[in-house]
């Protein structure tokens, strides 16, 4: 059973995959589901608010963030590319984000971070949320200067976060890569509602997966969070081998958590 634990929740990147797959689930976690994106994408149902705004519009921002009890911020530019667009979106839409927040009373925050923020280790590792960041590009680098700036928010103006970095969440795994990876959106959604619901959240790094067998991630440091996935990539196991080719060990793709990121680009003009 889900807790309905605020009056207003806010989603922006409404209009998103993941935001499309969250919008039903999380209205059993408010009584009103205020909506943004940058682009119309409908009208408001039953129980909704739909508010557009480009998060780096200041002002926009601050409307979009008046009058809600916290966030689950999935808004931004959401893969690798030219550093302008993601510069905007996910740096200076992010701070927008906290100041208004800070100016609104907003408590708690759910950033959708990624694994991109540590793309650069290596897929025959296991590393913690203690491990520096090393990001594979300059959307893994937004990423990390978000889990910064909610730090920063948090120790100086108390707003908590769940710096939750997403593996990849689809309907299920596309590829080998995601068997380690993968987030079905029902755990999502768990993990979402944990992060809202737990007493103490303080500024919490998160890594966004289901039960899979095979991991990059030791989520232990999230253990006050409360989160229990119950979905797994291992029923798609041998699926996913009958239809992908022997990965070449030597293939820098292969090589490094971050998959096809740590190899996109430059971007020229």
């Amino acid at each position: 059973m889900t807790i309905k634990a605020h009056e207003k929740l806010l989603l922006t990147g409404a209009a998103g995959g993941l935001g499309k797959a969250l919008r039903e689930r999380l209205k059993a976690n408010c009584s009103v589901l205020r909506l943004s994106d940058v682009q119309p994408f409908g009208e408001a149902a039953v129980g909704e608010e739909v508010v557009l705004a480009d998060l780096a519009d200041a002002t926009a921002v601050n409307e979009m963030v008046k009058g809600v009890d916290a966030i689950i911020h999935l808004g931004g530019v959401s893969v690798e590319g030219p550093f302008g667009p993601i510069l905007r979106a996910n740096i200076l839409g992010a701070y927008n984000l906290y100041e208004a927040a800070r100016k609104h009373g907003v408590k708690r925050v759910v950033f959708a971070s990624s694994n991109h923020v540590t793309g650069f280790y290596r897929q025959d590792q296991t590393i913690t949320a203690d491990h520096p960041p090393r990001p594979d590009g300059f959307y893994g680098l937004s990423k990390a200067f978000g889990e910064d700036l909610a730090r920063l928010y948090f120790d100086r103006y108390g707003i908590e976060t769940a710096c939750v970095r997403i593996g990849s969440s689809f309907p299920e795994p596309r590829d080998r890569r995601m068997l380690a990876t993968w987030l079905s959106y029902d755990d999502l959604h768990r993990l979402i509602t944990a992060c809202l619901t737990t007493p103490v959240l303080g500024h919490s790094i998160i890594f966004g997966m289901s039960d899979n067998a095979v991991t990059w991630w030791d989520n232990s440091r999230a253990r006050h969070i409360g989160y229990v996935p119950k979905d797994s990539s291992d029923v798609f196991r041998d699926a996913v081998y009958a239809r992908t080719p022997q990965p070449d060990l030597k293939d820098p793709v292969v090589q490094y958590q971050g998959g096809g990121f740590v190899v996109a680009g430059p971007f020229g003009h």
